[in-house]
């Protein structure tokens, strides 16, 4: 199995340590991060995500970025337009497209204490290929 991992870049303190956590779980579960690509923030990862999916040696993608709360609901657009996309590439593509993403709705020490979320993503891209390799 071999992996694309897109890192969203906003909010780095948080997304630095939760690529980390990714790669670390693809380590234990013994699959490949063949390419991990660096996107500005979570709302541009969708586009990333397609470029991965499409290439013929990434069996899925895992995305991990953080979306912190403000003065506005900037957070939950951002967010959900990302999460509705991401899935959209999943179906499009035929192939697993995680969300690995902290909020919203939280503070950056909230998201910062949620830095599983990147290896999460990695389990759940794996988990799916193993289940839909018995449909």
């Amino acid at each position: 199995m071999a992996l694309g991992l897109v890192v969203a870049q906003y909010n780095a303190s948080v997304t630095d340590r939760m690529e980390e956590a990714a790669l670390g779980a693809a380590e234990e579960r013994g699959v490949a991060v063949v390419e991990t690509v660096e996107a500005p923030g979570v709302y541009d990862t969708p586009l990333v995500a397609d470029r991965l999916a499409r290439r013929g040696d990434v069996d899925a993608v895992a995305v991990v970025g953080a979306v912190v709360t403000g003065d506005t609901a900037h957070d939950e657009v951002i967010a959900d337009a990302a999460a509705e996309k991401l899935s959209q590439v999943s179906l499009d593509r035929d192939v697993p497209v995680t969300f690995g993403v902290a909020g919203p709705g939280m503070s950056g020490a909230e998201a910062r204490e949620r830095v599983e979320k990147g290896a999460e993503a990695v389990d759940a891209a794996v988990d799916t290929l193993e289940a839909l390799a018995d449909v």
